[in-house]
């Protein structure tokens, strides 16, 4: 079976769709509909869902539809992988806003995000140096988030924290659009990082993975 990313955009190849406690973002704390799909053409050190990068099960958009509904959320989060990777990612992201939930897309900013339905709140995740993928942000995308979207830094160690504070600065991120500065968990210490926002004065959000201080690594949460 192929695992290439799907040219038709009426179904989806889907790692798993699951209901959890919305780990990041603005909605942290929330219960969430996540909808995993299939597929990466990055490889970031750091990745904790490389099982979603082969694999997966063909599903056409209106049984997804159903299978989220099933949980009858309010919010729901696609995510992948590297869900704009599929074309048939867009038209969910639009069904599923027309179905009336709160929205988000969980991206990397390695691909376009032109033409997403303007009710999808965008969390952009910017490739640090410490990921190893930091040729493959296209910074392009930064003049397309909306006031509403969130850019999120992962930061491994200090030359992370001034690259992503250097970045900030360069393109006036923090006047454009919510930043979130996150640890890599089991790498940073959150603490250690607090402290070099509060000593920089940086109007950036501190996150840390809430998912995983409650549940680990487990797949599924």
């Amino acid at each position: 079976m192929s695992n290439s990313p799907l040219a038709d955009p009426e179904q989806l190849r889907i790692t798993e769709i699951f209901h959890s406690i919305q780990g990041e973002a603005r909605s942290v704390g929330w219960p969430t509909v996540f909808v995993r799909l299939t597929g990466c053409p990055l490889r970031c050190v750091y990745c904790d869902t490389a099982y979603a990068f082969h694999g997966g099960e063909v599903l056409p958009l209106t049984e997804i539809l159903d299978r989220v509904a099933e949980f009858a959320p309010r919010y729901v989060t696609v995510t992948g992988g590297e869900p704009l990777a599929q074309p048939g990612c867009r038209p969910l992201l639009r069904q599923l806003c027309d179905a009336g939930y709160e929205m988000s897309l969980e991206t990397s900013g390695a691909l376009g995000i032109e033409d997403i339905d303007p009710r999808v709140n965008i969390v952009m995740d910017l490739k640090t140096p410490g990921s190893g993928e930091c040729g493959r942000n296209r910074l392009e995308n930064l003049e397309l988030l909306k006031r509403k979207d969130q850019l999120k830094f992962v930061i491994r160690d200090r030359a992370d924290y001034e690259w992503s504070r250097s970045l900030v600065a360069r393109y006036r991120l923090d006047r454009r659009v919510e930043v979130l500065f996150s640890p890599v968990h089991g790498e940073l210490e959150a603490r250690e990082l607090a402290r070099w926002i509060l000593a920089d004065g940086l109007d950036v959000r501190l996150q840390v993975q809430l998912h995983k201080y409650l549940w680990g690594d487990e797949r599924g949460r």
